[in-house]
């Protein structure tokens, strides 16, 4: 039996946002980001997939969110607008426990009924359960690029992920 639910984004899901997501800004290579936004800067990016009606997914326990999914435009020019990118971001404490998963499965089926037809994955080459996450559900290899994010004094590989949803 989970512990945990997924629910649609809520305003007041801001700051733990911006909490988890400054944890992998900081001490990973999971973003390229070099600097986490602020509280702003994640209120406006949110507010801009609201507008545009592009799923968004936050997984929460006894009221507390844990970890969140969106899936947006791979690119902003109109012929990539039936292909999405997605993103997922789980609390530190809470990797391991299915969270990731279950995110990614409604995530899916949320991206198909938006009218999304692909769906596109961009991870860090070495992030080894990003990569097997997504290749458990289908997801295949269609790119690999070499040492194209240089973080922490380190160049970062990337592979792409496809599947048609």
């Amino acid at each position: 039996m989970s512990d945990f639910r997924l629910r649609p984004f809520e305003w007041s899901d801001v700051p733990a946002i911006t909490r988890i997501y400054r944890h992998y800004v900081d001490h990973t290579a999971i973003t390229f980001d070099t600097e986490a936004p602020d509280e702003t800067a994640i209120a406006e990016k949110y507010a801009g997939l609201l507008r545009l009606g592009h799923p968004v997914i936050i997984a929460e326990r006894a009221g507390k969110p844990i970890g969140y999914a969106y899936a947006s435009f791979y690119r902003p020019r109109a012929a990539y607008r039936f292909t999405c990118e997605d993103s997922l971001y789980l609390d530190p404490a809470e990797t391991g426990r299915g969270i990731g998963k279950a995110m990614l499965s409604e995530l899916l089926a949320q991206s198909r009924a938006f009218g999304f037809k692909q769906m596109l994955a961009v991870i860090t080459a070495d992030t080894a359960n990003s990569v097997g996450i997504h290749e458990r559900f289908g997801f295949r290899r269609v790119g690999y690029y070499e040492a194209v994010g240089l973080k922490f004094d380190r160049w970062h590989d990337i592979v792409h992920l496809q599947l048609a949803l």
